[in-house]
């Protein structure tokens, strides 16, 4: 499946946080989603990323957006990662991948000549209207939040 396109409906959904409380994406309707997909829990470069959206989590609220990290983490491993860090947001566990899915993140990839099939890290921003504003493919951790941020 593709990427969602700018300017098209989030798709809606409903995941578990890391303590097993139903999220439903539509609650944060009128403020600004950064809903940002990651391949796995304690990970260098998912480690960096969610250390970095926590640590800008003021800046992002004083925007009026929410943020929201979904891997297909299992909900335990999701509290073990959160609470080890500290992490002050949400992060959400789709073990199936139905969500991954349907936002086009699941991919083929390819790591040292192997091809397989992962989460692809992308950043989805979308507006007060339930609106995609904007996709960022992420190949670098290094100054996403802040780019992210700054285009709010």
């Amino acid at each position: 499946m593709a990427y969602l396109e700018i300017n098209e409906d989030a798709i809606d959904f409903t995941l578990p946080n890391k303590n097993g409380d139903q999220i439903k994406l539509s609650d944060f309707k009128g403020k600004k989603i950064v809903l940002y997909f990651y391949p796995k829990d304690n990970t260098k470069g998912c480690t960096i990323e969610a250390l970095d959206f926590k640590a800008k989590l003021d800046e992002f609220y004083d925007k009026n957006a929410v943020v929201l990290g979904i891997s297909k983490d299992s909900v335990k491993s999701h509290c073990n990662f959160s609470n080890k860090y500290e992490l002050n947001f949400d992060i959400l566990s789709d073990e199936d991948a139905t969500v991954i899915n349907q936002y086009g993140v699941w991919q083929l990839k390819k790591n040292y000549g192997k091809e397989y099939y992962g989460i692809v890290r992308t950043t989805y921003v979308i507006d007060e209207n339930f609106k995609i504003k904007n996709v960022y493919k992420v190949s670098k951790v290094a100054n996403h939040v802040e780019k992210v941020l700054s285009e709010l």
